[in-house]
């Protein structure tokens, strides 16, 4: 099965896969954003300003996390953006095709915690970028909050986060 995390660029998706699979037995991260590094690296692709407009991309998660998932067997983590709801459509469609269990968790924090966040991340890495973002996020929350089960992570730690998540899995990977 696949645990899909959700939500604005620092709504802390990647320290919330980090907790969960230290919660979640034979679970693994998969850091989808590499097959988009991956892809930067050919040329004849068009330039984007995001690798997730590229088809090859949505496909390519899609067949990593399915021939993963035959391998390893188990649960990948997945921490990652999806703002544009025909993407999300193809790659839950996709993994639906392949027969894997897919659930989608959107992790949303409220404005003011989520730009604190962002600007007073230690990494710093991206912090325009992530800020800039935002108004994509607003405008995705109506089919993200419909497609996703939503975890208000504004008061919660990423440990507690990664908690409620797996409490939600539990009854499902049951099944």
């Amino acid at each position: 099965m696949i645990i899909w995390l959700n939500g604005a660029f620092g709504a802390g998706k990647t320290t919330t896969a980090a907790e969960l699979v230290q919660v979640v037995p034979e679970s693994t991260i998969l850091d989808t954003e590499e097959v988009g590094l991956m892809l930067r690296h050919v040329q004849a692709l068009p330039r984007v300003g995001d690798f997730q407009h590229w088809p090859p991309w949505r496909g390519l998660v899609v067949q990593t996390a399915t021939h993963l998932l035959d391998y390893l067997g188990g649960i990948l983590v997945i921490p990652q953006t999806v703002l544009i709801e025909q993407y999300w459509t193809e790659i839950r469609t996709g993994l639906e095709k392949a027969g894997v269990p897919l659930h989608h968790f959107l992790l949303h924090t409220d404005q003011d915690t989520l730009t604190h966040r962002i600007e007073t991340d230690a990494k710093g890495l991206g912090t325009n970028w992530r800020l800039d973002h935002l108004p994509k996020y607003r405008e995705a929350l109506p089919w993200l909050r419909s497609n996703a089960h939503v975890v208000d992570s504004s008061a919660l730690t990423p440990r507690q986060v990664a908690e409620i998540v797996a409490a939600k899995v539990a009854p499902m990977a049951a099944d």
